[in-house]
């Protein structure tokens, strides 16, 4: 660890705003990086990505690590195949069918028994409530409780503490940011089906496009569609 540098987990997923955070930890922290595979649709393109961020931040301490009970649990069109993909139109206050029940729970815990092992200060998530997809798990109301989760549940000396630096960030300012730290977008995957090209029509696909196209950047990955 350099001198003056407090160790830090980030959770990166391999997607834009994951990238974002692991640009502000290696900025601020001594960085570990922890990727979580939880059966999702597009496991193996994410683990790729998040190889090839951790990679260009020469990052030494990574932890990739298998969340069984999710996949076998479904509920989710990320987790289900039989499940359709969540596509625009549907109601405004909807949860939409990707939301992968009490997912960032089981990821942060996660994060945070490493974080401990390690003497980590701080875990660092992508979550973004202002302009995402509307999952419960990434509201600031959830950050601060799980964070009483973790003073409550921790050894007494353990000083922890869960931030979601973009919680209140909309796309166009994560991008615009991201590109600000330098954060290597040409390496990330955003979309929920796997492959080698991102569809473009996902929820998850139209929202980074649509962060592009606000900040004024174009996105370096190509899609099989774009809108």
């Amino acid at each position: 660890m350099k001198a003056g540098r407090e160790l830090a987990v980030a959770l990166v997923s391999g997607g834009m705003d994951s990238a974002v955070v692991a640009a502000m930890v290696c900025r601020d922290h001594e960085p570990a990086f922890l990727h979580l595979d939880y059966s999702q649709r597009a496991q193996e393109r994410e683990r790729r990505a998040f190889e090839a961020i951790a990679d260009h931040y020469s990052v030494r301490r990574r932890l990739l690590a298998r969340v069984d009970p999710l996949g076998a649990i479904g509920g989710s069109s990320l987790t289900d195949e039989s499940l359709p993909l969540s596509r625009p139109g549907g109601p405004s206050s909807a949860i939409p069918a990707t939301y992968v029940p009490f997912r960032n729970t089981h990821l942060l815990a996660t994060a945070v028994s490493w974080a401990e092992v390690l003497g980590a200060t701080r875990v660092y998530y992508g979550a973004v409530e202002e302009d995402s997809s509307g999952y419960p798990d990434c509201r600031e109301a959830y950050v601060r409780a799980f964070n009483e989760v973790v003073r409550q549940g921790t050894r007494p000396e353990t000083r922890l503490t869960v931030l979601a630096p973009l919680i209140h960030m909309r796309k166009g300012e994560i991008v615009s940011e991201g590109v600000r730290l330098g954060a290597p977008f040409h390496l990330t995957w955003s979309c929920y089906e796997g492959g080698e090209t991102a569809c473009g029509e996902c929820d998850s696909c139209l929202l980074r496009l649509k962060g592009f196209r606000e900040a004024g950047v174009a996105d370096p990955i190509s899609y099989r569609k774009t809108p």
